[in-house]
């Protein structure tokens, strides 16, 4: 069970969460723009510290462990590939710091981009990637952190629709296949009624759920109604 139920405060902006989620499974996390979601996932992350309250894993007390210490992984909306390295280059820093790859590093690289059918791309730099592989690069990367937690903070929201889709059913086969856990921040319903059944709801600082994501998009009586509307 992945438990959170905690209040912290940014600059005035007070967010308040009490959630219980399987250990696997897709959700999104929709709500109104500044509403809090982004936050959301740097509290869970560790990069921003609770006030009160707690976030657990397992029965894990994580919210007092550092960002790297926690069972968690972030893929974020902008890819962070360093344009200087190959995409090989630019995974091996989820595994080491050293400028030289071990032979079992390799390997793992490999694994990797062909989990994300990138298999023949690890020697070219990201200027000679497309946006779409460019995702499929960071998506790689952060998989080889072998998290069992992945939030997406809007990954592939500059990609167009065809592009996007084939990166969503990605991440829902992969965390199939994985056993993952996957919190993923969206603006488009589209994204959450394709691959998550459930959905987190984020409003005025205030995280419920989760509910079905058909009655959380019901334009007409959802609790997201009025924001669907204004879209």
């Amino acid at each position: 069970m992945f438990d959170f139920c905690f209040t912290t405060e940014f600059s005035g902006f007070t967010i308040t969460a009490k959630i219980q989620l399987k250990n696997t499974g897709v959700y999104a996390v929709l709500g109104p723009s500044g509403a809090g979601k982004s936050s959301l996932l740097n509290i869970l992350a560790g990069y921003s510290k609770i006030s009160k309250g707690h976030i657990c894993w397992k029965s894990d007390q994580i919210h007092i462990k550092q960002a790297s210490e926690r069972p968690i992984a972030t893929l974020f909306q902008d890819n962070n590939l360093f344009p200087h390295l190959t995409v090989q280059q630019n995974l091996g820093l989820a595994l080491t710091q050293w400028p030289w790859l071990l032979y079992k590093y390799q390997k793992r690289i490999e694994e990797a981009l062909k989990a994300v059918n990138m298999s023949s791309f690890e020697n070219r730099r990201p200027s000679q990637l497309s946006g779409g592989q460019k995702s499929r690069t960071a998506l790689a990367r952060v998989l080889l952190q072998d998290r069992p937690i992945l939030l997406l903070d809007e990954p592939f929201s500059a990609l167009g629709p065809g592009l996007k889709n084939e990166m969503l059913d990605l991440v829902a086969r992969i965390a199939n296949e994985r056993n993952l856990l996957v919190l993923m921040v969206t603006h488009d319903p589209n994204d959450a009624l394709r691959i998550s059944k459930e959905t987190i709801l984020v409003q005025d600082g205030k995280v419920s759920g989760p509910i079905p994501t058909k009655i959380a998009l019901d334009d007409e009586s959802g609790p997201l109604s009025d924001y669907l509307r204004i879209k």
